[in-house]
């Protein structure tokens, strides 16, 4: 079975009540790169953007993307 990595940003905003302006904000992402990550739609991770991502939400990049499997033929 494939994998992949999803993000659960959705999750951690959800659970902390931070939408994704203000985290947009309290990065100084664009917010479109934070909405593609909140739903998870990234088709590439940049480096420096997950950095900011974990470090304004102080958490590990464990936290932030996670691997799932996923069927071959839903991709």
């Amino acid at each position: 079975m494939a994998k992949r990595v999803k993000s659960e940003l959705k999750k951690i905003l959800d659970e902390r009540n931070i939408s994704i302006r203000q985290l947009a904000e309290m990065t100084g992402l664009k917010f479109e790169t934070v909405r593609r990550l909140y739903h998870d739609d990234t088709k590439q991770y940049q480096r420096d953007s997950i950095g900011l991502v974990c470090e304004a939400l102080e958490i590990e990049l464990s936290e932030l993307l996670v691997l799932i499997d996923v069927k071959e033929d839903s991709e």
